[in-house]
């Protein structure tokens, strides 16, 4: 275990900054992959038998991607450059950052969902 996988007060005030940026980033992301999961449940997931896709998706393919591909460009366009720089002056391992980022991302996403359900 190294210094920077120490939690020490110094370090835990490093981490405010791409914790908060990530999860603002994670409430712009929550229509792309929310978007993301609508398709998947009606176009791969259903071909597979896993879930059944909706009644009225008759459109196919072509026009969510043509939302979700631009979408995903500008959350990614976004999400990518400023991890890049914060990655630069953190001193926590590289797969460790990155893994910590992307799930950060996905927190406001699956907290909606989780209240979406429980207000059901």
């Amino acid at each position: 275990m190294n210094s920077s996988e120490v939690p020490t007060p110094g370090n835990r005030t490093a981490w405010t900054v791409p914790v908060a940026v990530n999860l603002c980033l994670g409430i712009v992301g929550v229509i792309p992959v929310w978007g993301l999961v609508l398709f998947a449940v009606n176009f791969p997931l259903a071909s597979l038998g896993i879930t059944t896709g909706s009644a009225t998706e008759n459109d196919g393919m072509l026009p969510w991607l043509l939302v979700l591909v631009p979408m995903w460009a500008v959350l990614l366009g976004l999400w990518i450059p400023a991890n890049i720089r914060m990655r630069r002056k953190r001193t926590a391992a590289g797969r460790r950052y990155w893994i910590y980022s992307s799930l950060l991302v996905l927190v406001p996403t699956v907290a909606l969902m989780v209240v979406i359900e429980t207000v059901r």
